[in-house]
């Protein structure tokens, strides 16, 4: 399998050095270069399969030119030992919960497959990585406790400072170790836009093997489609077309359920939900892509003004606008309608969702209450709700269980490197 880039397609990369490298030399992002389909056998039996079996599947019909069958299944038996359950909240409506793993995000999936890739690789060659993540909440929580301690590997992490919860801070400040924390005084924009600068740096690369954790590497893709094709399997008794409502911010979920009806997946529709920041329910309505600077909301993960996996969705569809628009809908929310739908769905369901669950339940809601059609709606929750406590339990006006993992880092020290949003001071710390 080899991977090319988005912006020249003659450049191309083996999977290996499309992980590790995370970005082309022209600044564009690795896409594989034929997406093979999976087995009708495969999906007329697939409700017999857990999650794991579904995933080596699945893992081994993309990468089986690159990893064996015996060696996918290493890498997923140290990836995954928690499920992604869905659960019924009304008739038609399901909620695909992502947050069972270490972090509780649903950015555990694509950490934790991308660090035993990178184990796989690593333990051949002998190479040593230094990983540059951006987040604007869960990424690096997830990344933090799915390379720590791995050997070979030192993690860089920057995030906006005062835009993210305090839980979600607490996950990516209090390991040390080989996890650092940089703490930028910015935006998640300023924070990607630094690791995409660095990667482009002649001199960082020429120094260190530079390599990324967010949704721009594919190996961070490749494994969230796992979670829709154990979604249909958990689902298709129900005989029904199915419609997948997704959270949005960098597009590498949405993007990665794409990636998945590509290989075949029997997926009706998707609903791309966003909070204000809705740069791509805008270009659906419009044709026009425009980013702008991202807006502050209570659903932070998702306030992303520019989406690096923007031209990997358009790129499934072959750029072709009109064929996104037949299988993707947009729809955006504020603030205050996010926190009704947290608190209409506790009073009715007594399901807690975190708001950026709720944007993707409303999303769900809109569309259907447009097409009036008779499918299974699967709505995903990204992350627990106890990650954004205070919010939730000021909007629900109730006590959230909090899950011992997480009540135990209430009480560590946070551990921070503050710095401006230049770069020359950002390649100053890397070469420090």
């Amino acid at each position: 399998m080899l991977f090319y880039s988005t912006k020249t397609q003659s450049i191309k990369a083996s999977l290996e050095e499309a992980v590790f490298r995370s970005l082309p030399p022209d600044n564009g992002l690795y896409m594989p270069e034929s997406i093979p389909t999976l087995s009708q056998d495969f999906l007329q039996n697939i409700e017999k399969r857990s999650f794991n079996e579904i995933a080596v599947e699945v893992g081994h019909n993309l990468l089986s030119d690159d990893i064996s069958r015996s060696e996918m299944e290493t890498i997923v038996e140290n990836s995954f030992s928690f499920e992604a359950p869905v659960v019924e909240i009304t008739p038609d409506n399901y909620v695909l919960e992502l947050f069972h793993g270490p972090s509780m995000a649903f950015k555990d999936f694509g950490a934790r497959f991308m660090a035993s890739l990178m184990s796989y690789f690593l333990a051949k060659t002998q190479k040593e990585i230094k990983i540059l993540v951006a987040t604007s909440g869960d990424t690096g929580g997830a990344v933090a406790r799915g390379f720590y301690k791995v050997p070979g590997i030192s993690v860089t992490i920057l995030y906006p400072s005062g835009k993210v919860s305090e839980i979600q801070e607490k996950q990516l400040t209090t390991l040390g170790h080989n996890i650092t924390a940089l703490e930028v005084d910015g935006t998640f924009d300023d924070c990607q836009r630094l690791v995409k600068e660095a990667f482009l740096d002649q001199e960082l690369t020429a120094k260190y093997n530079l390599a990324s954790a967010n949704s721009i590497n594919i190996s961070r893709l490749i494994p969230q489609s796992f979670y829709y094709f154990s979604a249909y399997a958990q689902t298709k008794h129900l005989g029904k077309p199915l419609v997948f409502s997704v959270p949005s911010g960098n597009f590498g979920n949405l993007s990665a359920g794409v990636l998945a009806y590509r290989m075949s997946l029997p997926v009706q529709h998707f609903v791309a939900a966003t909070n204000q920041n809705n740069v791509v329910p805008r270009y659906l309505e419009s044709k026009a892509y425009e980013p702008l600077p991202s807006i502050e909301t209570i659903s932070n993960a998702m306030d992303v003004g520019s989406p690096s996996n923007f031209v990997r969705l358009t790129r499934f569809f072959e750029d072709d606008w009109q064929s996104v628009r037949d299988m993707v809908s947009g729809y955006y929310f504020d603030d205050e309608a996010t926190k009704a739908s947290m608190r209409k769905v506790f009073e009715q369901t007594h399901y807690v969702m975190c708001p950026h669950t709720a944007v993707a339940y409303e999303g769900l809601q809109k569309y259907r209450a447009e097409t009036y059609g008779d499918f299974t709606g699967i709505f995903l929750a990204t992350a627990h709700p106890a990650k954004f406590l205070d919010l939730v339990e000021k909007t629900l006006d109730s006590p959230v269980h909090i899950p011992e993992r997480l009540k135990n880092l209430l009480s560590l020290e946070k551990t921070s490197i503050p710095l401006k949003p230049r770069f020359q001071d950002f390649k100053a710390y890397l070469l420090g």
